[in-house]
């Protein structure tokens, strides 16, 4: 009785021959190792998860540096110091005061009349505001015809019973003194103005009959009060004839407009200086009305010898 069969196993083909599967070979005789397939899908999980975390953890080191940066741009600016950026702008206003009002300029008040009608000043009206400049007299000498601001050389100029500038308390003098080194207070000298009519050297008097002459040529002055030239022509000397005298060498003879109401040089001849003024007691060169404003102009000189 024939034996049965044994069922065939499943087989490769190669080359047309069957091969079972179990004993596969490569061409070369040399066995293949198969590839197990979980080996290769552990080694891609492997990557991806490690991709995966690496990725986190760029995202969070972006986010953290993200984070800082909106932190940074999110802080607030300091607050500023308003009390003190309000006491360095008056500091720097002061010090730029103080070198413009004692180096280049000054504003001064004109309380009485002696100037008119050049300058206004009077007894319950508003007096004339003026300024000076001092550059001019740093590389010149003051001429004849300028308005000048300055102080009483010698104490026969100071005016008996004029009110001091300062208070008698001496925390308010204090206060006082260190606003006038910024032009905010009057400073504490008798201060006068008066126009320049002759200049060191020369010989100047007042004869009656004649008039005022400097180096013995009568002088011409429009710029006096109408007043005053009414009296000039019956008495050129307006009642108070003098000299000859020579002006010292730096100084200057000071008479003004309104000749009728003004103590001028004329009223000091007897001082150590014959009533004229020094240079160094010269405080600027008036040069323009400030307030009030109807009158706001330019003061010009007018020379008297010319």
């Amino acid at each position: 009785m024939p034996e049965p069969l044994e069922p065939e196993q499943p087989s490769s083909v190669s080359g047309g021959r069957q091969i079972p599967v179990d004993d596969a070979v490569s061409v070369s005789g040399v066995p293949v190792e198969p590839e197990p397939a979980s080996a290769g899908a552990h080694v891609s999980d492997a990557e991806a998860s490690g991709g995966a975390e690496r990725g986190r953890s760029r995202s969070q080191a972006d986010s953290e540096d993200d984070g800082e940066s909106g932190g940074a741009k999110a802080k607030k600016p300091k607050k500023t110091n308003w009390l003190v950026e309000i006491l360095g702008v008056l500091v720097v206003a002061g010090i730029l005061s103080f070198l413009l009002q004692n180096f280049v300029g000054h504003q001064w008040y004109v309380p009485s009349e002696s100037m008119e009608p050049t300058l206004i000043g009077c007894q319950g009206c508003t007096g004339d505001r003026i300024i000076t400049e001092k550059i001019t007299y740093y590389a010149s000498d003051p001429k004849p015809g300028d308005v000048i601001v300055f102080k009483g050389p010698s104490d026969s100029w100071n005016i008996e019973g004029a009110p001091s500038p300062r208070s008698s308390n001496t925390v308010i003098r204090g206060f006082q003194e260190v606003l006038a080194l910024v032009g905010l207070q009057p400073p504490n000298e008798n201060d006068l103005v008066k126009r320049v009519i002759a200049t060191g050297g020369q010989t100047i008097g007042c004869q009656s009959g004649v008039g005022v002459t400097v180096n013995g040529k009568r002088i011409n002055e429009p710029y006096l009060a109408e007043s005053a030239k009414q009296v000039a022509t019956e008495d050129p000397c307006w009642g108070h004839p003098f000299g000859p005298i020579t002006v010292p060498s730096g100084n200057v003879f000071v008479m003004g407009d309104n000749r009728l109401d003004s103590a001028d040089s004329r009223f000091h001849l007897e001082d150590q200086y014959q009533g004229t003024v020094p240079k160094a007691d010269i405080r600027g060169k008036v040069v323009a009305i400030v307030y009030p404003f109807s009158r706001v102009r330019v003061v010009h000189s007018i020379d008297p010898q010319s």
